[in-house]
């Protein structure tokens, strides 16, 4: 594989107790945690009404890629995107799976509506207005490794900037026995063709490896959610760790080098 560089114009982190990266940050250096975190994100991108009836996936989600165009001063609208998400939202496919069992004819349209796995995707280019492309990506605990290099490659194919957005929501039912995952967790990069000294540098190649587990703060703190294997990345850009390497499937890895900005 031809290595992948990428540049990190911004950064969206939500997770249960860390509500924006720069609380993500504060807590891998010192671990403290702001006081009156929210239990549920509410993104601005949403018309109120909209806001409220969204599932947590996708709450999560937008949250995290708002605030990443924020910081990268993007333009939501002009940004081809690519949303990852281990199993999209196992909670609302657990009602659907039930509620079919019992009542199907109870079954909700918005729930179903909300069932598909670009769910996010689909809110993310409505409300940002966006007609820009969208990819969803699913790779069982490669997925965040995957969808990386998606994003990599667009901007290796020419084009200039890209968004990254990785979540989870918690699974339920018996879904959770095989497919865990515990809370809220999102995080999401713009990433860029274009160099700069004061942003960090991502290079990153395959390699023949069993990537280790996700370890550090974030990963103690959220590693239950099925998304915990983008943590690494996270954790390194946080802390000034410059190699890592991330679960691209069996005995593969994504290895990513980081200059820091």
């Amino acid at each position: 594989m031809t290595a992948l560089v990428a540049h990190v114009e911004g950064i969206g982190f939500w997770g249960d107790g860390l509500p924006s990266w720069q609380a993500a940050r504060e807590f891998v250096a010192s671990g403290a945690l702001p006081a009156d975190a929210p239990a549920r994100p509410s993104p601005e991108l949403l018309p109120p009404n909209e806001r409220r009836r969204a599932p947590g996936s996708v709450a999560v989600a937008l949250e995290a890629a708002l605030a990443a165009c924020r910081a990268a001063g993007a333009d939501p609208a002009s940004l081809p995107s690519v949303f990852a998400s281990t199993h999209g939202d196992l909670g609302i496919t657990d009602y659907i799976c039930a509620t079919l069992a019992t009542d199907a004819s109870a079954l909700s349209p918005t729930r179903f509506h909300n069932s598909v796995h670009n769910a996010a995707a689909g809110y993310w280019t409505i409300g940002a207005g966006s007609h820009a492309a969208a990819t969803a990506i699913s790779s069982h605990e490669a997925t965040f490794a995957e969808a990386l290099v998606e994003a990599m490659s667009q901007l290796h194919a020419g084009v200039p900037r890209v968004l990254l957005v990785a979540y989870d929501a918690p699974s339920a039912g018996p879904l959770a026995a095989v497919s865990p995952s515990e809370g809220l967790l999102g995080g999401a990069l713009v990433l860029s063709r274009e160099a700069d000294p004061r942003h960090p540098r991502l290079r990153g190649t395959f390699v023949d490896a069993v990537a280790p587990r996700p370890s550090g703060p974030l990963a103690r703190r959220l590693g239950a959610n099925a998304m915990a294997p983008m943590l690494p990345l996270f954790q390194a850009l946080a802390s000034g760790v410059d190699l890592l390497q991330l679960n691209a499937g069996p005995d593969r890895a994504l290895r990513v080098e980081i200059a820091h900005g």
